[in-house]
């Protein structure tokens, strides 16, 4: 392979990797070229790079999965390389050979290597002859959904079925019974489908209290290839991960060194060439082959953090037909380092996704211990087309005690208003006991439940002081007459009474008292002295003698509050609340803005309270709404692949029970 001197680079991607990305290109001289769709024409990434051009409307799948598409504007904006960042086209062999067609290099591995891995069966095959160790299950081509069942039954309940191409959890199911299997391999199907654009669905053994423990591999085309220490992402729900870290703990040297050479001999096998990540299962010593990633991974980060080596510069360097830099004896680990995937999502609701606009954003100061990989800024609109996953917090220190407690300190200081995020969700992870003391299993989330989403009461009660110390605050500056007391001109005093204010936020009511310093607010018939300042969305006060620094953020008639880790919404009571809410009791309503995927019960059925109705597709997930109550299926509001708005009614279910129970009003 010769050597080439690349000059601008195609960034075939958006948010946050985009611009990571960028940051490197940029410092390695290189010009940089970003594609957008409809909804992207004002991110970051967008205005960040030297030059960008639009590809399509909002979906993916006719933008930024559009391989003709993004190799036009190569061809337009004279770019002689191609970044896929990970998602999207990263790991797709025909898009990769496209690209070496047009003299356009791909900055990735070969295209028999994507195709090599790309299938998961493939992929077993080629370590099974490796002698690396299997999960036993079906990772053939058959895919008649009999026949998978009864293969199912030979490998034993619980099994797991993956999407023989992609990952990130879609197209995944357990299955735990035969009863779920069809319905639950249709489910994966779909999703895989819809993410991958391949149905072909495997079989696993479900292995229980696994550990996720992956390996960096970089490999050049002058058969050299080294790893770059461990992660261990075990922190997942939803089969995605939410935090990882390097090296994994727990290991010894020598199954540490086990692991890293296996992976090597993973990349040789299939001639790699570049960045690459082999995904292992960890069982106490004993590790077993899930995949191997031909791309970046999200978590490339705390690799970087403990290595110092800056994995795209490398990619890029690799992709121009340059030598590794490094041999095996020269890569060393220093400290340890986590990363935190910040979601926009609601963890309390089942970790739906949000959308919505960024109305305030403050994050921790980037140091030699602090890092923000991101794409989003305030005034942003996070679309519903998209992942959720709007930035990564990474820290570093010299030990894993030191990094965990700079990541929860970090996790304090990030705040976001507009919608619901994770942050408090990854504060709570990061402060758990069991996670203090070492990496936990696969299950660990699932098995923590509501513990790892509760609220810590003492806190919410302070910011609900603050949000009322803002509206107070707000109210007093904006008095028409300043040389006359504020205090004095608000409404709802009562003549020979101390001079109050009452507080209407929905579901709760506060009332405030002037004081010499600041307010006398009684919450929940307790009182509290409140007094500090409010500028420019800081809010320093202290609450009956103790100090409490938050943000605050102001919308309309919303005030929200973030504090340490806990982002609190308040909305002011208005004549339009009810309306403004009353879709929030709609039982077949859309809980997001998405996709109307499938109808599953013909109109004129009768259904049983709780049974699946419709499914819709928001984030590359899908989510299955079931019936409310007992009745007959009327109507479908929306037909199957129209877009839906958050709260839209999709399907109406006739109450039989109303008719047929005197009590409730029935003949």
């Amino acid at each position: 392979m010769n050597v080439n001197k690349l000059q601008k680079i195609l960034i075939a991607n958006r948010g946050e990797i985009a611009c990571r990305i960028m940051r490197s290109a940029k410092l390695m001289g290189l010009t940089t070229v970003a594609v957008y769709s409809d909804a992207d024409k004002h991110a970051q990434h967008v205005k960040m790079a030297d030059e960008a051009y639009h590809i399509g409307p909002a979906p993916s799948k006719d933008s930024y999965l559009v391989a003709d598409k993004i190799l036009q504007v190569a061809k337009d904006s004279g770019a002689d390389c191609i970044h896929p960042g990970y998602g999207f086209l990263s790991e797709n062999s025909t898009f990769a050979n496209a690209c070496e067609a047009n003299n356009i290099v791909f900055v990735g591995p070969p295209a028999s290597s994507i195709e090599a891995m790309g299938s998961k069966t493939r992929a077993k095959e080629i370590m099974a002859a490796a002698n690396v160790p299997l999960v036993p299950g079906y990772y053939g081509d058959k895919q008649d959904p009999a026949f998978l069942q009864a293969e199912a039954e030979k490998i034993g309940y619980p099994v797991l079925i993956k999407a023989a191409f992609g990952g990130g959890g879609k197209g995944m199911r357990v299955v735990n019974n035969a009863n779920e299997f069809i319905s639950a391999l249709e489910g994966a199907q779909r999703e895989a489908v819809a993410g991958f654009g391949n149905d072909l669905v495997l079989l696993e053994r479900y292995v229980n209290q696994p550990r996720h423990v992956e390996v960096q591999v970089f490999a050049d085309n002058h058969g050299n290839c080294v790893y770059l220490g461990d992660r261990d992402c075990s922190l997942q729900r939803r089969h995605q991960k939410v935090i990882e870290e390097a090296p994994a703990p727990g290991l010894s040297d020598e199954l540490r060194k086990e692991m890293g050479e296996a992976a090597v001999r993973c990349a040789l096998a299939i001639n790699y060439r570049g960045a690459g990540t082999v995904e292992f299962l960890l069982c106490g010593d004993e590790f077993f082959f899930m995949e191997m990633n031909t791309r970046l991974q999200v978590e490339h980060p705390v690799t970087e953090m403990v290595t110092g080596v800056d994995l795209v510069t490398w990619q890029i360097n690799i992709a121009g037909g340059q030598t590794l830099p490094f041999k095996q004896a020269d890569i060393k680990l220093q400290g340890h380092s986590f990363e935190a995937r910040i979601y926009a999502e609601d963890p309390a609701n089942e970790f739906i996704p949000c959308s919505g606009t960024i109305e305030a954003l403050y994050t921790p100061l980037n140091s030699e211990f602090v890092r923000i990989d991101t794409g989003i800024a305030a005034g942003d609109e996070i679309s519903p087309y998209y992942d959720p996953m709007i930035a990564k917090l990474i820290v570093h220190d010299d030990n894993r005690e030191q990094a965990l407690s700079r990541l929860q300190h970090a996790l304090e200081l990030f705040h976001l208003a507009g919608f619901s995020t994770n942050i408090g969700f990854l504060h709570n992870l990061a402060v758990h006991p069991s996670f203090k003391q070492g990496a936990p299993s696969t299950h660990f989330i699932a098995e923590q439940g509501d513990s790892l989403v509760a609220v810590d009461q003492s806190l919410r009660q302070a910011s609900q002081l603050i949000a009322a110390f803002t509206y107070l605050e707000q109210l007093v500056s904006t008095q028409e007459a300043p040389n006359t007391s504020p205090w004095q001109q608000l409404s709802g005093f009562a003549l020979n009474a101390p001079q109050s204010v009452k507080i209407a936020f929905v579901d709760l009511t506060l009332n405030a008292v002037k004081t010499n310093n600041g307010y006398s607010i009684t919450h929940n018939e307790h009182v509290f002295n409140v007094q500090g300042s409010l500028n420019n969305g800081l809010c320093s006060v202290f609450i009956n003698g103790e100090k409490h620094t938050a943000h605050v953020s102001r919308v309309n008639n919303v005030i929200t509050v973030m504090h340490k880790a806990l982002q609190t919404r308040l909305e002011l009571v208005n004549k339009h609340y009810i309306s403004d809410h009353q879709s929030d009791a709609l039982p077949l309503a859309a809980p997001l803005n998405g996709t109307v995927v499938k109808h599953l019960v013909e109109l004129g059925s009768s259904i049983t309270k709780g049974d699946p109705v419709v499914i819709i597709e928001a984030m590359k997930m899908e989510y299955t709404l079931n019936a409310p109550h007992d009745g007959i299926l009327q109507s479908y509001c929306f037909a199957e692949g129209e877009l839906v708005s958050h709260g839209a009614l999709l399907a109406i279910v006739e109450d039989t029970t109303v008719a047929s129970d005197p009590a409730k009003g029935g003949a």
